[in-house]
């Protein structure tokens, strides 16, 4: 690893290497002059001796330098993978995740017949799980789902054993390893360290060097292409291409040292929660003008062990459900992949994906095409999310009322409407069963034409079972709820959870029939 990354900077030429080094000394001391980890302290020496030095050194020196940065970083990154922990962790888990996902009480699980705690009734995979399965035999697999929670890598993980797939190295953001005890199974489950802090195009460089390599041997991956979990609570529709393209190298390069699969395969999946565990920390930094300039929030409620037993105890009170879903897996050019493993166009016809970067049979390196086929990659997968974004009731009973009390005052902006929501968000019950029917009506027929998904549990149900079902999960968890009912009225809490729920079916136009 270090030395691929090393041997890529020093074929651009010498001043280049100097380049490296000042863009990446000048990044860190940024870094480490705002917020710093416990014992970050130690870098502050480090990065000042290589400034030291850099001026006065020698070619061969500066290389050297670059040499024992590269491996630095490349130290920090590195996951350790142990298969005995792994074991352990898939036999453990599912009887403790049943009890966290159950409605059980910890006496009643003790009590529970063995085999009772099964967790397949909890987090539900559906879609193409069976094309996803095979084509891990087939070739390498990049497992690109949509982010909502720090939940999203235990919950995919897990997933993944329950498919019957290899373990999947994953990124995590570094915060997630100041926990001792989280980041040593963390680290020994596949994933490696990510500080998204880190602003240098070296550090990035070696973060994609470590992706396409690791694809190359094939170690199967898994990728949240958003970035970082989505602020707003909607379904990703701008993805980060870093990352994403390191498919497309891996391919290439697999290609080129003539491997035995030198396929790579895209598995689009989307995560629905009914309640989410960061909701109002991620929702108060969206709405904030600072959080849109901010990539990473070092404290929330994932880091509070607290927060995290709140939320569980109360989702021992509800039969808690996750969905995964998994979309039409794609190639790295975006053309969907049949179970065969084959490259189709939008008929269904075989595509021989070889001519997209080989010419007269030879490979032909083009940084410009492959920047496009990655952005059209992106495409498919963002068309995938829309399709496979799993609507609960939590999301449409917010949506409801958030959109009814948007026509009453039409001329509020939104930030007035959430700061005077107080005051003005009260409806009569009977008023939103009539919105919330149209509603309904509105997402089946979507549904139907598959532009969108539901949860199961609503088929068949009439808004008020769809209501009070919403309303029982907002009342579960958070200090107050997002919407609650009053006697006869339906009264909106807290206008920053309702919209951030609300967003999970924002851009299909459905509040269109609102007015009607």
């Amino acid at each position: 690893m270090t030395a691929r990354v090393v041997a890529d900077v020093v074929q651009r030429g010498e001043s280049h290497v100097v380049d490296v080094l000042g863009d990446t000394l000048y990044h860190e001391r940024q870094r480490l002059s705002r917020n710093r980890y416990a014992g970050e302290e130690l870098d502050i020496p480090y990065w000042k001796a290589v400034a030291r030095r850099v001026p006065q050194a020698s070619t061969s020196a500066q290389v050297d330098m670059l040499r024992d940065v590269v491996g630095r970083f490349v130290d920090e990154v590195m996951g350790h993978f142990d298969p005995r922990v792994y074991d352990i962790a898939t036999r453990v888990m599912p009887p403790g995740l049943a009890v966290l996902l159950n409605s059980l009480s910890p006496k009643q699980a003790l009590k529970a017949p063995k085999g009772s705690l099964n967790l397949r009734e909890n987090v539900i995979i559906a879609g193409e799980s069976e094309a996803a399965r095979r084509l891990s035999r087939l070739g390498t697999v990049i497992v690109v789902p949509t982010h909502l929670s720090n939940l999203d890598s235990i919950v995919m993980g897990y997933a993944a054993y329950l498919m019957g797939l290899p373990p999947l190295l994953y990124g995590a953001g570094l915060n997630l390893f100041n926990n001792k005890l989280i980041g040593y199974f963390m680290s020994r489950l596949g994933a490696y360290r990510v500080d998204r802090r880190k602003k240098a195009a070296l550090y990035k460089d070696i973060l994609k060097q470590f992706a396409t390599y690791s694809l190359e041997i094939g170690y199967h991956n898994l990728f949240f292409p958003g970035g970082t979990r989505i602020r707003s609570g909607g379904v990703e529709r701008s993805l980060k291409k870093g990352l994403l393209g390191t498919g497309l190298a891996a391919y290439q390069n697999n290609l080129a040292s003539g491997r035995e699969k030198p396929n790579v395969y895209y598995l689009p999946c989307t995560i629905s929660y009914g309640l989410v565990l960061e909701a109002q920390t991620l929702i108060e930094d969206h709405l904030k003008a600072a959080g849109r300039s901010r990539y990473i929030i070092i404290d929330d409620e994932f880091s509070r062990p607290r927060k995290i037993a709140e939320f569980a105890l109360e989702l021992l009170r509800l039969k808690s459900r996750i969905y995964i879903t998994f979309g039409q897996p794609l190639d790295p050019f975006g053309n969907r992949v049949d179970f065969q493993g084959r490259s189709v166009d939008p008929r269904g016809r075989p595509i021989d994906i070889r001519g997209y970067i080989c010419r007269d049979g030879e490979l032909v390196d083009d940084l410009q095409r492959d920047r496009e086929y990655t952005s059209e990659l992106a495409r498919s997968i963002v068309h995938s999310y829309e399709c496979d974004n799993r609507l609960q009731s939590t999301h449409l009973v917010a949506f409801t009322v958030f959109h009814m009390m948007e026509r009453t005052y039409p001329t509020y902006d939104l930030y007035r409407l959430l700061r005077d929501a107080a005051s003005l968000s009260s409806f009569t019950e009977a008023q939103v069963l009539v919105t919330l029917e149209r509603v309904l009506e509105r997402v089946r027929r979507m549904a139907e034409n598959r532009k969108i998904r539901l949860d199961p549990r609503l088929d068949g149900r009439d808004a008020k079972a769809v209501l009070d079902h919403g309303l029982k999960y907002f009342g579960s968890y958070h200090h107050q709820p997002a919407v609650a009912r009053e006697g006869k009225r339906i009264v909106m809490h807290d206008a920053e959870l309702t919209y951030y729920y609300r967003n999970r079916a924002d851009g299909y136009d459905i509040e269109q029939v609102i007015g009607e």
